[in-house]
């Protein structure tokens, strides 16, 4: 059954914990294919099907440019997608396991299968890690017409009986032998997910703009993130300049778990906000993973994040098997992605909730303005899960955005229609929203002063790292 235009919000309380729920509004996979079929040939495809079922998809297709236009939060999932589940756990875990490794290891094996990163991975005290491919849309055009491979291997409980340093170097370069192929196969599969969402918003905005600028920019960036757990920040701080794994490192892991009891006890109480009025998680506290922040392509996909809990943590913990590459999924933290929003319809942050095996797309700012505000980019950030500091996320993302060359024209878009946070603090908002509004726009710059009218999308998205992540040294955890 479908959900409600603009998706389910509650109130929920989780321990200590208020928060505003959106429940995404969800998309079959099978009404995106038959939407976007119908919107590429102008109906004729449709023309033939029952009155019921043309009345059924365009409710569908109403729905969606409802939840992603000015009134609606921006974002929606994609539901019931073939494979989804096994794509997912065939690659999600290995952002884990290669944030982990020792440097020069994980160096030859972003280099054996052509990725890169654009953080530093030097760096022990990272929030995030995440390792990035220029994925091309002519090879996942091709590979649209022949689905992603059921031949997929499933990372399952491959542990070795001990730690010798050969044959724990042996298993990860087995593990990782299909990293570069699942990389690509499900960033494939995603790029055609926009692209199908691109058609079916030309068809209300009139022409093919979204699309077009899409294919023309000829690829798009695919991202493998792991957003850092306090264990796995403290692991990396205390064997950041350590080569490969050893026994006496690994015996020692257990110890530095228990160790961080009474810093994590620490967090809790100075860091880490759970009152209900403060459930918002405004500027640069610790219990952010990711600043808040507009994206500046046109759409972003995501898998529904993926959580993970080191085995020796997890019922197992009794074992003699320990190493932080062995870990195991657990369900999400008070059934949360830790994705929020900003909603500001509803002038409130919102906790979004989706199920594991859906996909996200979110609006960006080009988007925004190639349409002229008729869809609306979304204010996010992700969330540490309070009292789950042993926890990371793991989600992969592609980012698919115009050509460097493509030129904004702003002469029918003005940015007071836009969802900018420079239009957030209006008068009439209650007192402690206004000062979250304002802690907000010290870190986000507003759209207009960042867009210039005749601006290529080069120049904008400059313009726009250069405010985020400049000399005032915001967003450094994005």
């Amino acid at each position: 059954m479908q959900r409600a235009v603009r998706g389910k919000q509650k109130t929920h309380r989780a321990g200590m914990e208020q928060v505003q729920v959106l429940e995404l509004y969800e998309v079959r996979y099978s009404d995106l294919m038959l939407l976007s079929s119908s919107s590429t040939s102008n109906h004729s495809d449709s023309l033939s099907s029952p009155e019921e079922e043309l009345a059924r998809l365009q409710t569908i297709r109403t729905s969606i440019i409802e939840t992603l236009g000015p009134k609606g939060p921006g974002l929606l999932s994609i539901v019931g997608v073939p494979n989804a589940l096994l794509l997912r756990h065939n690659l999600l875990p290995l952002a884990r396991k290669l944030a982990l490794l020792d440097h020069d290891c994980r160096k030859r094996l972003l280099k054996e299968h052509n990725l890169g990163s654009d953080v530093s991975l030097k760096n022990p005290d990272r929030n995030v890690s995440s390792f990035a491919m220029q994925l091309k849309y002519a090879e996942a055009l091709e590979s649209s017409s022949s689905k992603p491979s059921h031949d997929t291997h499933l990372h399952l409980n491959l542990e070795p009986t001990h730690l010798d340093v050969n044959e724990v170097r042996k298993f990860q370069e087995d593990e990782f032998k299909s990293l570069g192929d699942s990389f690509k196969d499900l960033g494939y599969f995603m790029m055609e997910l926009g692209l199908r969402l691109a058609q079916i918003c030309d068809e209300f905005i009139g022409g093919q703009e979204l699309e077009r600028s899409l294919l023309e920019s000829g690829t798009a960036k695919g991202r493998l993130i792991h957003y850092h757990s306090i264990l796995d920040k403290h692991f990396m701080r205390q064997n950041g300049r350590r080569k490969g794994p050893t026994k006496k490192q690994a015996n020692s892991i257990k110890d530095q778990a228990h160790c961080l009891i009474s810093e994590q006890k620490q967090i809790r109480g100075s860091n880490f906000v759970t009152d209900g009025d403060n459930a918002r998680s405004c500027g640069n506290d610790m219990n952010l993973w990711q600043q808040w922040h507009y994206d500046y392509g046109i759409f972003t996909i995501l898998t529904a994040p993926m959580f993970l809990v080191p085995s020796y943590l997890a019922e197992n913990m009794g074992t003699d098997q320990s190493s932080p590459s062995f870990d195991e999924e657990c369900p999400y933290p008070n059934g949360y992605s830790y994705l929020q929003i900003f909603d500001p319809s509803k002038n409130d942050v919102l906790m979004v909730k989706t199920s594991p095996e859906s996909f996200i797309i979110q609006v960006g700012e080009s988007a925004d303005i190639l349409s002229k505000g008729k869809i609306r980019s979304t204010l996010h950030c992700v969330r540490r899960p309070v009292n789950f500091e042993n926890v990371s996320r793991e989600t992969f993302v592609v980012f698919l955005q115009p050509a460097w060359s493509k030129t904004f024209s702003i002469s029918e878009y003005t940015t007071e229609h836009s969802v900018s946070v420079g239009n957030l603090c209006d008068e009439g908002i209650e007192h402690g929203l206004n000062e979250f509004a304002q802690d907000i726009h010290k870190i986000v710059p507003p759209l207009s002063s960042r867009l210039k009218d005749g601006m290529t999308f080069a120049e904008f998205s400059r313009e726009t790292t250069k405010q985020y992540y400049g000399g005032s040294g915001l967003q450094s955890n994005r």
